[in-house]
């Protein structure tokens, strides 16, 4: 054995492998490092726009979502403005309404204050009443109207033949008031009482 040792090509074999075993030793201890940093993967930091969107991801998928979401609350938005703007019309309208309502009732109050009705207890003394009247000459029937309120007159009136009142009008038209007046304004405004009232008889 020391005899094959000895051996210039044996020993100069042993000194090449010995030197490759240094080598190797001494490369895997400089390139460990190296192939476990190769082998490590990277875990990179979300971007700035992913870290406020609050994802650590973001794909098309989403990105349509966000912006159906963005379109559906802008809808939602005008949705809510319009119902805003109609329930405001419908106070406005309203408030209107009532208005209205508000006209016509004190219109209706009004006439009714205009119109004149006979009771069923004055009715005999009127109609006797209208026909003694009926029975003076329209002059003779002015003088005693002169003196008597509207409401009475116009209910004697409305139970006169028209071809009875005409004349009475046309006197009363051409009789003066005891300051000078003509009583053509009385009459007229008789004549529009006995309308009203001659209406309201017809339509009940």
């Amino acid at each position: 054995m020391i005899a094959k040792l000895q051996n210039p090509a044996v020993a100069a074999l042993l000194g090449i492998l010995l030197s490759v075993g240094v080598g190797v030793s001494v490369a895997l201890r400089t390139l460990t490092p190296l192939i476990e940093q190769a082998f490590v993967v990277p875990v990179k930091a979300p971007p700035a726009e992913l870290k406020v969107k609050g994802w650590d991801f973001w794909t098309i998928e989403i990105d349509n979502l966000s912006n159906e979401l963005k379109e559906e609350r802008a809808r939602l938005r005008k949705q809510s403005e319009l119902m805003d703007q109609r329930a405001a019309r419908l106070a406005a309208e309203e408030r209107e309404l009532g208005k209205v309502r508000a006209d016509v009732e004190a219109l209706r109050k009004e006439i009714a204050a205009k119109v004149i009705e006979v009771t069923a207890d004055e009715s005999k003394n009127l109609r006797t009443l209208a026909q003694t009247y009926a029975a003076l000459t329209p002059r003779g029937a002015v003088a005693i109207f002169r003196e008597m309120d509207d409401t009475t007159a116009v209910k004697i009136l409305s139970l006169m033949k028209s071809d009875i009142v005409g004349p009475i009008f046309e006197e009363m038209s051409k009789t003066a008031t005891p300051d000078g007046l003509p009583l053509a304004r009385r009459a007229a405004l008789l004549s529009e009482k006995l309308r009203l009232m001659k209406s309201a008889k017809q339509s009940s």
